[in-house]
């Protein structure tokens, strides 16, 4: 199936965002990687910082959807991070060029798209906060800095973007398996448990 005008403008603008930069990316390189004429490209994206913040929304609101159907009905906040780990590492594997978008280009938006973003992102990590607390209060996690332990975690995922490659030594189940178990052990989590 061959796609849209619009579908190549979006897919160019990831690799070209992801590789290039934002301020790197200039719309004849837009234009010419999705194959259209610099006069079309309007069209199909409005601004490049629209399609920027389009970019990144979609691709957290896709990360936050799919953190919720991971978490209905699991109350373990053991289960609710191994599971949040796991979702962020594959999402990160299989998705490098969005989730570098998306970790790297926050800065570049005007206040008002930034907050759009940020404010999805904000309820995507609150998910992490949530759970993290409720390990705390149940006995679970033994963390003395729950905030900075969730950014670390976060950080650590989100460097799977950079280096993963499906041809190294392990698989992305393996190498989510073994991140949940990094992620236990910086929360504390004892060793019966894990």
């Amino acid at each position: 199936m061959a796609l849209t005008s619009r579908e190549r403008v979006r897919r160019a603008a990831v690799k070209l965002f992801a590789t290039k930069g934002f301020h790197g990316t200039g719309i004849r390189d837009l234009a010419q990687a999705a194959k259209l004429s610099s006069a079309s490209l309007y069209h199909y994206m409005g601004t490049k910082e629209q399609l920027l913040a389009e970019i990144m929304l979609d691709c957290l609101q896709r990360l936050l959807d799919a953190a919720a159907r991971e978490l209905d009905g699991v109350d373990d906040p053991v289960e609710r991070i191994g599971r949040l780990v796991t979702l962020h590492v594959t999402t990160h594997a299989r998705q490098p060029n969005e989730t570098r978008v998306v970790d790297n280009h926050v800065d570049v938006l005007s206040p008002r798209a930034r907050r759009a973003v940020v404010d999805v992102r904000d309820t995507y990590e609150q998910l992490w906060s949530d759970a993290i607390d409720d390990g705390l209060r149940s006995g679970v996690f033994a963390t003395t800095q729950p905030a900075a332990t969730r950014i670390a975690l976060l950080e650590m995922c989100n460097g799977v973007a950079r280096w993963y490659s499906p041809r190294g030594p392990l698989t992305l189940e393996q190498l989510a398996a073994h991140y949940v178990q990094l992620a236990h052990r910086a929360l504390g989590v004892p060793d019966m448990r894990r």
